[in-house]
């Protein structure tokens, strides 16, 4: 995951955390037009990130206990377990956002 981040997001800790998400393509993007209101969706982006990200965050659902908290909370609140992945994936990527724009160390409590 390190290798793919570093080799193909070199943004990652220059941009905030919208910005960054949307790079790699697992921010939603509304399909409206006119009275339609479509489901958001999220596409684009770099792929070969996003498919690693994928990746680590279905690894971090079943054995991180940030993560695993995070992804049961939202299947108790009734999402998908897809768009549940997909949120996951983006809280990973926000993560590795801020371990790298502040230079600290990844914490799974802040105390």
């Amino acid at each position: 995951m390190t290798a793919v981040a570093v080799s193909q997001l070199s943004e990652l800790g220059k941009r905030n955390r919208g910005q960054i998400a949307k790079l790699v393509g697992v921010a939603p993007f509304a399909n409206d037009s006119g009275q339609k209101a479509g489901v958001p969706k999220t596409y684009a982006g770099r792929h070969a990130v996003r498919r690693v990200l994928y990746m680590a965050a279905l690894v971090a659902t079943k054995h991180n206990p940030v993560i695993k908290a995070f992804y049961e909370s939202l299947l108790a609140r009734g999402k998908v377990k897809k768009v549940a992945l997909v949120a996951c994936m983006r809280k990973l990527l926000t993560i590795m956002n801020g371990i790298v724009r502040y230079n600290e160390p990844w914490r799974t409590n802040l105390e």
